[in-house]
C-alpha cells in the first residue's frame, strides 16, 4: 500500500526541482471551486492516494503533508499508509494550518507554487499576506504535476439544456437588465462570473458537468454592451445556441477565457468575487483594471425565488416528502425482518425518488447512516465500509433530489427499535430545536446569525451543541448548498451575513452527535415569508416546505415545554393534511398513526 503514491511524490519532487519550486500545493478543486470535483480534476487524489472529498496536499523536498478534516482522519490514515505522506489533522490541537506550516517552513528566497486555476483567489490572497515583506515568490501559472498523469480522464462536457421561461419565471433579458443595474450602482464597467450556478441561473440553462449539480463548466464576462459566455462548444445544441443568441449572449470557447481577458478592451472597473474566482483569473484582471471584489450580484438575485419558482418548489417538496415518508414507513416495518444495510436501503430510496415525475438526479449522494456511523455528520457508506441494519437504535438518512420543479434536501432520524433514555432526550431536543426555529417571528433585517440561537437554545439549555451550521440556502434546479444567506452563529470573512428576504428558502437542520453511539439530525426546508407590519416594522417568519413526520417513537414529552408539544402537534396536523392525498389503505393508516397528537 502506498508504493505507487510514494513514486509519484518522488517524480513530482523531480519536476519541482526542475521548475525551481520549493513548496507545491495541490488542493481539491476544479476551476470554479465546485462542491463536487469531477475525476478530471482529482490531482490530489492521483498523487496521494487519498480519496476523501476534502483535503490539500503540500509537497516539498523534505516532506509531503496532507491536510484534511475530522470526517476523514481514519480513512486518510489507512489510504496514506506506506506513501510517506504525513497526515495533518485539521482543527486538532497543535496542528498547524497550511498557512502556519508554510510561514514556519518556507525560507527567504524560496518559491511556493500551485495551479492558479484550481486555487481560489481568497486562498491566494491569504498566501500573499503570509509572505508580505518576505523574499518569497508565488508561482501559479502551471500545473506542474500534469505530465505525470498519463491516463487523466477527459474534462466533462455534458449536454446543455434550456429551462423554459414558464418554469423559471424570468427571462434572460430581464436578469441581464437587473445585473447591469447593479453594475451601474457599483460603478462597474464589467462583471466576471466564475460561479457555475450563478451563470446557469442568469442564462436559464442547466447541464451535468458536476456531480449532483446541474451546471456546465463556464465563465461569463458582462458589460453594458455585451455578454460573453465561455462554454464548451460540444455541449451546445442548436436549440441552446438559438436561445443564447436570441438573448444577445455571445458564445466563446471555454478554454479561451484567459486569452480574452488579456486582450479585450477594459474601459473601467471590473467586478468579481474573490471567494469564487480562481487566483489566476483574479490576478490577470487585477493586472489590467481596478477590481471591485465582492459577491456576484447574481448570488442574491437567485437566492430570492420569484413566485413562479416558489409555486414549483412547493409542489416539488410535497411529492418528495410523500416518497421519503413511505420509505421511512418501510424501514420501520422491515428492520430486523428483512436483510438490509446502509447501501441497500439508500439504493431503495434513490430508486423511489427516481420514479417521481420530473426527476433529474439526486441533489447530493444520499447519506445513509446506522447507529454510531450517524455520529459523523457527513458520513458516507462505501462498498468497503458499511453497516448492516437491525431492529434497534437510530437510523439517519439525509437525502434529496433534483427535479424539473426544484431541488430538495431533507433529513430524518428514526428509531428502528429500542433506544436509550439519553437518545430520546437528544432526539426530542433536536425536534424541538427544528420546530422552534421554523416557528420564529423576527423583524426584517435579521440575518441567520440572529436566528441560529433559536434552534440551539433547547440543546444549549442541556449543555449540548452540534458542530455545524443550522441552515443553508438551496437552489432552484441548482446546487443544494446555495448562498449568500445561511443560519450559523459563527461567521468568517468569506461568509458575510446576509439579511433574510421574502422568497429565500433555507434549511433548518439542528442535530446531536455522540461519538461511538448515535447521531441525530432533523432537517426541514422552510421558506422566508412576510408577517404582520406595524409601528415596529415588518415582521417576518418561516413556512414549512418539508412535510415528513417526526418519529414519535423517539419523542419523550417530559423533555418538552407545552409550547413545544403544541408546535409538534400542529406540524403533524399539517403533515397529514398535505400528504393524505398521496396515501391510501394501510399506508394512510400508518400516516394517521405517525402524525397523531401527543
Amino acid at each position: 500500500m502506498g508504493t505507487i503514491e510514494k513514486q509519484r511524490i518522488a517524480d513530482l519532487r523531480r519536476l519541482l526541482r526542475e521548475a525551481g519550486i520549493d513548496y507545491y500545493i495541490v488542493p481539491t478543486a476544479d476551476y470554479h471551486n465546485s462542491e463536487y470535483v469531477n475525476d478530471h480534476f482529482k490531482m490530489r487524489e492521483f498523487l496521494s492516494g487519498f480519496t476523501g472529498s476534502a483535503g490539500t496536499l503540500v509537497v516539498s523536498e523534505k516532506e509531503a503533508g496532507l491536510w484534511t478534516d475530522g470526517r476523514y482522519f481514519v480513512q486518510a490514515e489507512s489510504e496514506l499508509e506506506g506513501s510517506g505522506i504525513v497526515l495533518y489533522k485539521m482543527h486538532e490541537e497543535n496542528v498547524p494550518t497550511i498557512r502556519e506550516y508554510l510561514e514556519k517552513n518556507v525560507s527567504e528566497g524560496q518559491t511556493v507554487g500551485f495551479d492558479g486555476r484550481v486555487t481560489d483567489a481568497f486562498f491566494g490572497k491569504e498566501l500573499e499576506t503570509a509572505f508580505e515583506g518576505k523574499d518569497v515568490t508565488l508561482v501559479y501559472d502551471r500545473d506542474v504535476a500534469e505530465q505525470l498523469w498519463q491516463d487523466r480522464p477527459a474534462m466533462p462536457a455534458s449536454g446543455v439544456w434550456v429551462v423554459s421561461e414558464e418554469s423559471c419565471g424570468m427571462s434572460v433579458a430581464e436578469k441581464l437588465a437587473r445585473v447591469r443595474e447593479k453594475m451601474a450602482e457599483e460603478n462597474a464597467a464589467h462583471l466576471l462570473i466564475s460561479k457555475l450556478d450563478d451563470i446557469m441561473w442568469l442564462y436559464n440553462i442547466r447541464a451535468n458537468d458536476v456531480e449532483c449539480n446541474p451546471v456546465a463548466l463556464s465563465y461569463t464576462f458582462i458589460s453594458n454592451e455585451c455578454a460573453v459566455l465561455f462554454i464548451q462548444s460540444e455541449a451546445l445544441t442548436e436549440t441552446v445556441r438559438n436561445h443564447l443568441e436570441g438573448n444577445k449572449v455571445i458564445c466563446a470557447e471555454y478554454g479561451t477565457v484567459a486569452d480574452h481577458l488579456r486582450s479585450c478592451e477594459i474601459n473601467g472597473k471590473v467586478w468579481c468575487s474573490g471567494a469564487d474566482i480562481s487566483y489566476m483569473l483574479y490576478k490577470l484582471v487585477q493586472g489590467r483594471a481596478e477590481l471591485i471584489d465582492k459577491k456576484n450580484p447574481t448570488e442574491l438575485m437567485k437566492a430570492v425565488k420569484n413566485p413562479v419558482e416558489m409555486g414549483h418548489i412547493r409542489e416539488c417538496y410535497l411529492r418528495d416528502s410523500a416518497v421519503l415518508t413511505k420509505f421511512l414507513f418501510w424501514m420501520k416495518e422491515n428492520a430486523g425482518k428483512t436483510e438490509m444495510d446502509e447501501l441497500s436501503v439508500a439504493a431503495k430510496l434513490d430508486g423511489m425518488r427516481a420514479e417521481i415525475p420530473g426527476f433529474l438526479d439526486l441533489s447530493f449522494p444520499t447519506i445513509s447512516a446506522y447507529k454510531s456511523n450517524a455520529a459523523m455528520a457527513h458520513y458516507s457508506a462505501t462498498e468497503e465500509h458499511f453497516s448492516r441494519i437491525g431492529a434497534d437504535g437510530f437510523y439517519l438518512v439525509d437525502s434529496g433530489g433534483q427535479y424539473e420543479g426544484g431541488t430538495t434536501d431533507v433529513t430524518r432520524t428514526i428509531a428502528l427499535g429500542a433506544v436509550t433514555d439519553e437518545m430520546k432526550l437528544h432526539f426530542t431536543k433536536v425536534a424541538c430545536a427544528m420546530l422552534r426555529l421554523a416557528d420564529a417571528k423576527f423583524l426584517y433585517g435579521c440575518t441567520g446569525r440572529n436566528l441560529d440561537i433559536v434552534a440551539r437554545e433547547p440543546l444549549w439549555e442541556c449543555g449540548l451543541d452540534y458542530k455545524h451550521g443550522t441552515g443553508h440556502g438551496i437552489g432552484y434546479i441548482l446546487n443544494v448548498h446555495e448562498g449568500p444567506h445561511s443560519l450559523r452563529w459563527q461567521y468568517k470573512p468569506e461568509m458575510p451575513e446576509t439579511k433574510l428576504e421574502e422568497g429565500m428558502i433555507v434549511s433548518d437542520e439542528p442535530g446531536m452527535y455522540v461519538q461511538d453511539s448515535h447521531g441525530i439530525r432533523t432537517e426541514n426546508i422552510v421558506e422566508v415569508v412576510k408577517g404582520d407590519r406595524n409601528e415596529y416594522g415588518q415582521f417576518m417568519g418561516f413556512r414549512h416546505l418539508t412535510y415528513v413526520p417526526i418519529d414519535l417513537d423517539a419523542i419523550d414529552t417530559q423533555y418538552m415545554e407545552p409550547s413545544d408539544i403544541r408546535k409538534l402537534n400542529a406540524y403533524h396536523e399539517s403533515v397529514y393534511a398535505k400528504l393524505a392525498p398521496f396515501f391510501d389503505g394501510a399506508e394512510l393508516e400508518m400516516l394517521k398513526k405517525a402524525t397523531r397528537a401527543v
